[in-house]
């Protein structure tokens, strides 16, 4: 081809891509990935390694139902060639929205590029029937699968299979990055395991249902919610029966997620002698749990911590 088509084809590419997101090929390129939610992303870069370009909606302290809208976000979304989304219609307060703005056809649903990571898990507490009044943010169970370190593994390989079927030619290096992290991550919950032994049959409430998945792989009582119902503020009426409750069962902590205000759970927490703690439900929540590993061994550290302080709480009196 002549020097000129060349450099005549190279500009038109360059303006498709400048006026309407068309893609240049070029066997350099990254493949471009949208995640919802944080832990989403750092699977994505596990796997992906230097293939992948990844951009996470959320960054670690939002509700995952309700991640704030940015007119950045569209274009970002416009250019993805995977949308990756935690699934039970998690996400379903912002991002059909976002799907409609972004017209991007490779990441709608029912495309090869929508990834719905909850492929294969069933899903706890689905009911019967969903309204406002019984909490209308868990309508196909509750999608908080992520902090139970087992099932994140299913949501890990149906990222890889994903990025497999993107691009082909790239499933050895996604294997092995795929096979070595999952090697890191079984290390740890073998060694979650052993440290939680403490915790076994331990009761704990928290602000928002994300914790029975992670309650049920690791020996705790999930004993309820602030929330009346997923989705639903407290009435006082609730929080006098909670109250009342966690005294006469011994409820020893008070899990209060950074995405919720505080003046309730440490009202909660002093009144019933329990331990307030606060820990992340995805990376990046709080300091120092950029990775989902870091964020799993601050959720085991705090709960460790939070049942020690109550133990010596009662011993004292």
């Amino acid at each position: 081809m002549k020097p000129k088509l060349i450099h005549l084809l190279s500009i038109v590419s360059l303006a498709g891509v400048l006026l309407y997101g068309i893609p240049i090929p070029a066997h350099a390129a990254k493949i471009r990935v949208v995640t919802t939610l944080t832990d989403l992303a750092d699977f994505t870069r596990e796997i992906g390694g230097d293939l992948v370009e990844v951009h996470s909606l959320a960054t670690g302290v939002e509700d995952t139902h309700g991640v704030p809208m940015k007119p950045s976000f569209v274009p970002i979304m416009n250019r993805a060639d995977l949308l990756v989304l935690v699934g039970f219609d998690c996400e379903h307060a912002f991002l059909p929205a976002l799907l409609e703005a972004s017209k991007n056809p490779r990441i709608q649903l029912g495309k090869s590029g929508y990834v719905d990571a909850s492929k294969g898990i069933v899903p706890k507490d689905v009911p019967k029937s969903t309204d406002h009044y019984q909490g209308d943010v868990h309508p196909y169970g509750n999608p908080h699968y992520m902090l139970d370190p087992m099932l994140a593994e299913k949501a890990i390989g149906n990222i890889y299979n994903a990025l497999v079927e993107f691009a082909p030619q790239h499933k050895e290096e996604f294997k092995r990055n795929r096979d070595a992290y999952l090697a890191k991550l079984d290390a740890k919950i073998a060694e979650w395991k052993k440290e939680v032994l403490p915790l076994k049959g331990v009761k704990f409430v928290s602000y928002h249902e994300h914790w029975p998945y992670f309650a049920e792989r690791f020996g705790l009582v999930y004993f309820g919610t602030i929330e009346l119902k997923p989705g639903i503020d407290p009435t006082s009426r609730h929080i006098e029966d909670l109250i009342a409750s966690m005294k006469a069962e011994h409820v020893s902590i008070v899990l209060r997620e950074p995405q919720f205000p505080e003046k309730v759970p440490r009202q909660i927490a002093e009144q019933t002698g329990a331990t307030l703690v606060t820990l992340p439900i995805m990376p990046g929540g709080i300091p120092n749990t950029e990775t989902y590993i870091m964020m799993e061994d601050e959720i085991i550290r705090g709960l460790l911590a939070a049942e020690q302080a109550w133990k010596t709480a009662h011993a004292m009196k």
